[in-house]
């Protein structure tokens, strides 16, 4: 692989008017795709193999043009104080609101607070439900703007009105704060390379790879489905991993100028060398984005496609892009070691009359090499305190009492909660399928019956059966609140009842409504995190076996990102669910964490951890292979690779921590998480756990079994064969 990548960078370099031109041509491409396809709407959303998505699908037959999964809004209003809402005036408000509110295109039904009995025990509070024919991610901005218009105009009156509901969802905004990672990315790069030049090739090609993607996604959302919130991963780790590879290219370059050779060989042996690194560690960042497809929740799955799809760009782009506007920099790029103006270039032959000092990356290995235990124990008793807020870890899906209180959807969540009991904002929708049952309205009178008589349970409302009689909903409202084990406890009950049921009259009974799909998809996600870690932890692990020609430091690197993602979760746990530091990180509302978070974050931090992996490692891999001891292998890697690898996780951190200002919930908790997995994987597992086991271990780090050595392909990431080409070990340079 790597004299194949050695050519394809000298090719790169030398026909670099052709290259660059192919990747801007592909930008314009993407870009006028983007602008030209029909606006994408948001994706559909649709949770497989799941009993409430089952009774959405029989609702959708069985009571047709009722979009049973579409959004709904709960307009809640309370009366002022001293005054009830049966008030003649409050009552002609809500209903000349209720009226403005039917006249929406997309508004399926209004009810009426007076007619379905929406008033509260004590006259205060009343509510009206919009029913509307698409989901909340698919409405269109007129119909929200309609109706929060006629909330306003019902405020107007003197009337407190709150909307709550999933029809105010909207796309997810980042903020500045994206914009301020990016930032910080320069300037970590301006400081590694001294060279405003070496500094913005790294954030061009990144910026041109994440073009290309999000374009692209953009450009085919509203043909696959993809959805608006599609892009927000790909641009989130493609900007990350694109800055990181390209900045490895570049640095390699710059040492091997440094070392002698002319800027085409030079580009040439960094894409044979720390490009093979490149391609790996995309790879393993690849297998753990497609891999979230096990999980078989649709809109997951494109996400995480659309990612590997970005990450799978910015490989390219590094391996063909980045020598070519190497080719381009000239001169500019100054070998590694020679300083800039930027640094202090007046001091540089005072500088090389001094002897070489070692770098910081050299007496920190030198260090843990002679206390390789110290170290050792002092990483793994310090990421496991800050994973100790993982046993706490409470898994739900955010419903609008997780909203900050400044929102009208948590106002209308506690004015709900205050009139009518904490379990009316998440009632269970029960469908009672008779089809088959000989007396369809028996079965539906006893399955109200059996529900009446179990615990936390508040209200039973009469079945209600479609036009053919063979089909009933029934709406519960428990006693609790929807994201309490209470309220999941209830679910099951009910479906326990069910299975009865159908011995009895052969009707089935399924639960649904947001607070039943939300149960079932933190479910789906909690029994698919094991077999996802398997299968993307095995992928990985075979793949850096054929890489390291290893057992034990894959092993040793699955081992150490468990640490990691394990102490990051308890960092997410202590913020978000504990409160920890909340305000710092503009946490308005602590909860529980996300149930699509532990499996997110093993996924993408797994991917992340390899990259680190890969290219701190290979620098120690290849010194072996060229005659170095085990021990000062793991100091040659660090004097190498050290610098440039915390620039790529200072970097990569700040591009995540970017996300946190996002409005959306869920981005700033992915965000946080990742930027603090990236901290402890970086700068504890491989800068410290990492050196110290392999100093520990010396030469049986690298031990293979010779039957598997002979069966594994020799993928040559060291470069050995660059060498064997010239016939040279030293610094001969290498004739094409």
């Amino acid at each position: 692989m790597a004299t194949f990548l050695y050519k394809l960078g000298r090719i790169s370099f030398r026909r670099r008017h052709l290259v660059a031109l192919i990747w801007v041509a592909l930008l314009t491409l993407a870009g006028v795709g983007a602008a030209s396809a029909p606006a994408a709407g948001n994706s559909s959303f649709s949770i497989p193999g799941t009993e409430a998505q089952k009774a959405f699908d029989l609702l959708e037959q069985r009571f047709p043009g009722t979009s049973a999964d579409g959004a709904t809004a709960r307009v809640v209003f309370k009366a002022p104080s001293g005054e009830k809402m049966t008030d003649p005036g409050n009552k002609a408000t809500v209903q000349e609101t209720v009226k403005e509110l039917a006249d929406g295109s997309e508004v399926v039904r209004v009810t009426d607070p007076y007619q379905a009995k929406a008033v509260s025990k004590d006259g205060t509070v009343a509510y009206a439900q919009v029913s509307y024919k698409v989901s909340g991610m698919e409405l269109e901005d007129s119909s929200r703007d309609a109706l929060e218009d006629s909330a306003q105009d019902a405020r107007k009156a003197g009337l407190t009105v709150e909307i709550g509901g999933d029809a105010l969802q909207t796309v997810p905004h980042t903020g500045t704060t994206e914009i301020i990672g990016i930032a910080v990315a320069a300037v970590v790069l301006v400081i590694t390379f001294g060279s405003l030049i070496a500094a913005g090739l790294p954030l061009l090609t990144a910026l041109i790879g994440v073009g290309i993607g999000v374009s692209s996604i953009t450009a085919l959302a509203s043909a696959l489905d993809l959805g608006s919130t599609t892009s927000t991963l790909a641009m989130m780790i493609g900007l990350a991993v694109g800055i990181d590879y390209a900045l490895f290219i570049v640095s390699r370059y710059r040492a091997e100028l440094a070392e002698g050779r002319d800027r085409e060989e030079a580009a040439g042996r960094a894409v044979g060398t720390a490009g093979s690194a490149v391609v790996f560690a995309g790879l393993t960042v690849v297998i753990a984005l497609v891999g979230l497809s096990v999980v078989n929740i649709p809109m997951l799955t494109k996400m995480g496609v659309a990612a590997a799809g970005t990450v799978a760009i910015a490989v390219l782009i590094a391996l063909t892009m980045v020598p070519a506007l190497l080719g381009y920099a000239g001169r500019k790029v100054k070998p590694a070691g020679e300083k800039g103006k930027l640094l202090g270039r007046a001091k540089k032959q005072e500088e090389q009359d001094k002897p070489v000092k070692p770098n910081l990356g050299t007496r920190w290995a030198s260090f843990v090499v002679r206390r390789p235990v110290a170290v050792l124990l002092l990483g793994v008793v310090g990421l496991g305190a800050a994973a100790v807020p993982a046993g706490s870890l409470e898994l739900g899906l955010p419903d609008d009492g997780s909203q900050p209180t400044s929102t009208t959807q948590r106002r209308a969540y506690d004015l709900l909660s205050e009139g009518f009991g904490p379990g009316f904002n998440g009632p269970l929708m029960v469908v009672v399928d008779a089809k088959d049952s000989d007396d369809p309205k028996a079965a539906f009178t006893q399955v109200g019956a059996e529900i009446k008589g179990l615990e936390d349970v508040v209200t039973v409302t009469p079945p209600a059966p479609n036009k053919a009689g063979d089909t009933a909903t029934i709406t519960v409202i428990p006693d609790s609140k929807p994201s309490s084990v209470a309220t999941e406890d209830l679910v099951h009950s009910i479906r326990g009842k069910g299975a009865g049921i159908k011995a009895d009259s052969d009707a089935n009974v399924l639960v649904t409504g947001q607070t039943a799909m939300n149960i079932d998809v933190s479910e789906k996600l909690n029994d698919a995190l094991i077999p996802y870690l398997v299968l993307v932890v095995g992928l990985a692990f075979l793949l850096l076996i054929v890489v390291f020609r290893s057992i034990l430091v894959p092993l040793k690197a699955a081992l150490g990102f468990l640490l990691s993602v394990m102490a990051a979760l308890g960092a997410v746990v202590a913020v978000f669910q504990w409160g920890w530091l909340a305000g710092l990180m503009g946490v308005e509302q602590t909860g529980p964490v996300m149930s699509m978070m532990p499996i997110f974050m093993v996924g993408v931090v797994f991917g992340l951890a390899m990259d680190y992996e890969v290219f701190l490692v290979t620098r120690m891999r290849e010194a072996y292979v060229h005659g170095e001891k085990a021990g000062q292998a793991v100091v040659t890697g660090f004097r190498h690779g050290a610098r440039v690898v915390t620039a790529a996780a200072v970097i990569m951190m700040a591009v995540f921590a970017g996300f946190i200002g996002s409005s959306e919930s869920m981005v700033k908790m992915i965000g946080f998480g990742l930027a603090i997995a990236v901290f402890f994987d970086a700068f504890v597992v491989r800068m410290a756990i990492v050196p110290a086991v392999l100093a520990l271990l010396g030469r049986k780090a690298w031990w293979l079994p010779k039957w598997l050595d002979r069966a594994l392909p020799n993928v040559d990431v060291e470069g050995e064969g660059l060498r064997s080409a010239s016939g040279d070990q030293d610094k001969e340079l290498v004739r094409a």
